[in-house]
């Protein structure tokens, strides 16, 4: 191939003419994965060990190789060249090589397509980089562990509907957001799994006609096991959709964690206070202090569930095999991956400096919180709960109609309502009871929350 046009590319015998001047930055992707450089020569060193044990390459022509990709390594490591005329990172690898080891570089391709290599070269980064998510969401867990174990004690309100609904621990506020995101590890680990299988070996489609021992390919490079189907394999990005899944619901899961704070931090509710390392203030409002940092994970979400999308509409029309438009998918992988190692950190320092209010929380907390304590007094009592919920309804709106809170309200008052009411009723309104009341597991009696806390800790044992 002598067209200038063509330099760089791995094909173009079968071409008479250039590439059109249009079609040639569409065409480059050396920008999007040139970060796969790494991955592509671990990929090469195995192969080249491969061709060597089937008898393709002699123990000279490896030695040679092998030497090439390291001196190739050197110089990347310097910085991909910005007027490479390389249409992808493969292209750079192959024209590189053949400028250290001359013509001997042309036969590590043999039996390898790039579908396969680019399979590949994304599974190895793909791996690497679910491990080092899973790590950042793993100080994420603790942080919300921590901020559990110091707020057993505090009773906050706990809400439906953003209305105050029943007195739960702070401790179970945050346990409650640490269990999604223990999920969402889960499914991490579970997309890095599916992220461990070979591709290479699989060639264009129809597989390798050279006898590659896979299995040691595998071994090599550190992949649980080999693709069945070699068809399937150059178009699989099934962990791709479960890394962007997996990434697009730890984003849902921060974006209600930073609603959370965002509130709790505002003036009405003023019952935490975010650290002054994660907030910022106003250009105009002096007074202003803003909960950057929850509004930034929130911000994130739609950018993740975004990524998700775009890949699953990629896929759901591609014939059999590979097809170029999956050049698409390492931008979505890449940035979901990208967005995770940069908002995790600064969840985890900012819920680390967090500090509950517990003043202002006693000043928020209504007594109507204790309605359903009131409702259950009566159904010890063996009054049927629908009947128990009428008649506290009715003491609420008496309450509220005379502007008193409902402990205020006298004896008489209640057993007007009801004629089960007795003096105790007053022991109905303490925060302590009303929480210890819920002994079951998962609920926010202290022995269940302790629980919750044992078995978190458990989880995130190394």
């Amino acid at each position: 191939m002598t067209s200038k046009e063509h330099e760089g590319a791995l094909w173009g015998g079968r071409f008479s003419q250039g590439m059109d001047p249009a079609m040639v930055p569409l065409n480059l992707s050396l920008a999007e994965d040139g970060r796969l450089w790494r991955y592509d020569l671990e990929g090469s060193r195995a192969w080249a060990r491969a061709l060597t044990r089937a008898g393709v390459l002699d123990e000279g022509e490896l030695e040679k190789l092998l030497e090439g990709l390291d001196r190739v390594e050197t110089r990347l490591a310097e910085g991909i060249p910005g007027d490479a005329p390389d249409e992808d990172i493969h292209s750079l690898v192959e024209r590189l090589l053949g400028e250290e080891v001359g013509p001997v570089a042309g036969k590590l391709h043999t039996g390898r397509s790039r579908n396969d290599q680019v399979a590949t070269d994304m599974r190895l980064w793909g791996m690497e980089a679910l491990d080092d998510v899973d790590l950042e969401l793993t100080r994420v867990l603790q942080a919300l562990l921590a901020l559990a174990e110091r707020s057993v004690d505090l009773v906050i309100p706990g809400y439906t509907h953003l209305q105050q609904g029943q007195p739960v621990r702070a401790a179970h506020w945050a346990l409650s957001h640490l269990w999604p995101l223990l999920r969402d590890r889960g499914r991490l680990r579970q997309a890095r799994q599916a992220a461990s299988v070979l591709p290479l070996g699989s060639g264009a489609l129809a597989g390798c006609p050279f006898p590659v021992d896979r299995a040691f390919l595998a071994r090599e490079l550190g992949f649980d096991r080999v693709s069945e189907n070699s068809m399937d394999t150059v178009s699989d990005r099934d962990w791709m959709a479960d890394t962007l899944y997996c990434g697009s619901m730890v984003g849902v899961h921060l974006s209600r964690l930073g609603e959370d704070l965002i509130l709790f931090a505002s003036r009405e509710f003023g019952i935490l206070r975010v650290p002054d390392g994660f907030s910022t203030g106003s250009s105009l409002m002096p007074q202003k202090r803003n909960p950057d940092v929850a509004e930034l994970a929130r911000g994130k979400s739609g950018r993740l569930t975004g990524n998700l999308v775009s890949l699953l509409t990629l896929l759901k029309g591609l014939p059999t095999g590979y097809n170029r438009d999956l050049q698409e998918d390492k931008r979505l992988v890449f940035d979901t991956a990208d967005q995770l190692r940069l908002v995790l950190p600064a969840v985890a320092g900012a819920l680390a400096g967090c500090a509950w209010r517990p003043e202002r929380v006693r000043e928020i907390l209504s007594q109507e919180l204790l309605a359903t304590d009131l409702a259950d007094y009566l159904v010890r009592r063996d009054v049927p709960f629908r009947t128990s919920h009428e008649v506290i309804g009715r003491l609420v709106s008496m309450a509220e109609d005379e502007g008193m809170s409902l402990s205020s309200l006298p004896l008489e008052r209640y057993q007007e309502a009801h004629p089960a009411f007795e003096a105790d009723v007053k022991e109905v309104f303490r925060w302590e009871a009303s929480v210890e009341a819920r002994s079951v597991p998962g609920g926010t009696a202290r022995a269940a929350v302790e629980a919750q806390m044992e078995e978190a800790r458990h989880r995130l044992q190394p």
